[in-house]
């Protein structure tokens, strides 16, 4: 005859069962990841940057072509 409900003893629980739980619970990550995602932001931030200042220049070229005029 098979036990249908398992009883669980919170007093008796081993170390090897103690141990896999807490495994569990630590994330780790990949420095590759954590490197790659840097880049990305890095060129992110540039391609911003670029952008900013060529709309500048825009602004500033037709502000003044408007002057002349």
């Amino acid at each position: 005859m098979k036990k249908t409900s398992r009883q669980i003893n919170l007093f008796d629980i081993s170390k090897v069962e103690h141990k896999s739980v807490r495994s569990d619970k630590i994330k780790t990550t990949d420095i590759n990841i954590l490197l790659n995602r840097v880049r990305i932001t890095k060129k992110n931030e540039f391609k911003r940057k670029i952008m900013y200042i060529s709309f500048t220049f825009l602004a500033v070229g037709l502000v003044s072509l408007f002057t002349l005029i």
